[in-house]
């Protein structure tokens, strides 16, 4: 899709029925590159196919390994084992996938072949020194540009050496980067975090049988240890069902059910968020896929009131703030977040995004270096810029259902990188919404 592509969102009906969400993206990308270091044939069930994780299988079949896709959202990968990947032919593309760049770099900088990864333009843009100064520590030897932005030229053959390493950014890419070049390192590889992450990589290399100590903020493992091919059962990705729960959640007569949904405590700060504005949603049929714990999310219309959101939920809803703050729109009163500075260096600055498409259709927003107050109140129409950013163009879709005129969300192709046939999925489930280009 060329960034031609827009979309028209307006009021459609109440939200109903059974949604199935495609698959978790950072579980998906985190099984393809675990099962391709593995010793045997690994199948992963639920695997979403997106631009993003279709760019990290691409890329391991560049250096060597064997994926076959029997149909859709499986992958079975015959594993080569931490020391068989082969250098590959020309450039690594990681397409807009900053989780896709960053944990290669941990993995390729300790490879006995030099690469290079690069990245479309809005990924070409992301900090990457937050990954190449702990690398460096370890003995890897990465240049960027100038700015610290990809290409990232990872030289290999440096031997490398455990460290421990008190990261002073809360990021499960930047740990799961250290702990990926700590399977090559000499010794202990050791992650302390700010606030605690994701543990997606550190649940995930354990069911690939890698003995590895971890609690929330903190993760050890010692280097030379091997991977044991494992089937994964991808959960549905929580970030894509986001949306839907806000939608459900503010268009009355709603009342919409996602299947087993990853529920990974550290990436359900937005559940408690809107439970704290007043949200009717259910949780049901619990279980556990991959070491994740998945269950389905009932959620049905409530009148929403604005809150202050807490701090301590933040870092476990950032890829969610674009959702939560239409969902802060829509609400009564004011809705305050802060300690959110991350979000100025995502795909985009959402912040800056969200607060200016928010003003564009009537809503009053005062922003902070690190948050925002919204006035929550009457949507009108308008046409926002998505910015190329996935995430920002699903929200309004959203606002859409609830405005006076019809919102133009421009620059939708990206939207392909995380959740592929979102548009279809929303027009099943009530929303008015048309892709146009």
């Amino acid at each position: 899709m060329s960034s031609s592509h827009y979309w028209i969102a307006n009021k459609g009906t109440a939200l109903q029925g059974t949604l199935a969400i495609p698959g978790d993206k950072s579980v998906s990308h985190r099984a393809v590159m675990f099962a391709a270091l593995a010793d045997g044939t690994s199948r992963i069930d639920g695997f979403l196919e997106g631009e993003d994780t279709r760019a990290t299988a691409a890329i391991f079949s560049r250096l060597g390994v064997r994926i076959e896709t029997p149909s859709p959202s499986q992958r079975i990968v015959h594993g080569v084992g931490v020391d068989g990947l082969q250098a590959p032919q020309g450039e690594l593309d990681c397409g807009n996938a900053g989780t896709g760049m960053r944990l290669l770099a941990g993995l390729l900088a300790a490879q006995p072949f030099d690469s290079v990864l690069v990245g479309d333009a809005s990924l070409s843009k992301r900090p990457m020194r937050r990954v190449t100064g702990p690398l460096a520590q370890m003995g890897a030897r990465i240049d960027t540009q100038p700015d610290g932005t990809p290409p990232l030229r990872i030289h290999g053959g440096q031997p490398m050496a455990g460290i421990d390493f008190t990261s002073p950014v809360a990021s499960a890419q930047v740990k799961s980067c250290v702990l990926l070049a700590g399977l090559y390192a000499q010794g202990e590889t050791t992650v302390r975090e700010p606030h605690p992450t994701r543990d997606y990589t550190e649940r995930m290399l354990a069911a690939f049988g890698v003995q590895i100590e971890f609690s929330p903020g903190y993760a050890r493992l010692r280097g030379g240890q091997r991977l044991r091919a494992t089937d994964i059962a991808v959960p549905a990705d929580f970030s894509s069902a986001a949306f839907f729960l806000v939608a459900a959640s503010i268009v009355p007569g709603s009342d919409v059910t996602l299947r087993a949904v990853g529920l990974n405590p550290r990436r359900t700060g937005l559940l408690e968020a809107l439970r704290l504005m007043g949200a009717d949603i259910e949780l049901r049929n619990h279980a556990e896929h991959g070491g994740e714990p998945v269950a389905d999310l009932r959620v049905r219309h409530a009148r929403l009131r604005g809150a202050r959101i807490p701090e301590s939920v933040v870092p476990d809803m950032i890829d969610e703030f674009p959702a939560l703050f239409v969902a802060a729109a829509a609400a009564e009163g004011r809705t305050v977040v802060s300690g959110a500075a991350e979000l100025r260096v995502k795909e985009s600055d959402r912040l800056a995004a969200m607060a200016t498409g928010l003003r564009t259709l009537g809503i009053q927003v005062d922003e902070t270096p690190d948050g925002a107050t919204i006035h929550g109140g009457a949507i009108g129409g308008g046409t926002i810029e998505s910015h190329g950013d996935h995430r920002i163009a699903m929200a309004f879709a959203i606002a859409g259902q609830l405005s006076s005129g019809a919102v133009r969300v421009n620059d939708v192709a990206n939207v392909a990188t995380s959740f592929p046939g979102f548009d279809a999925l929303a027009q099943g489930a009530g929303f008015g919404l048309t892709a146009r280009s």
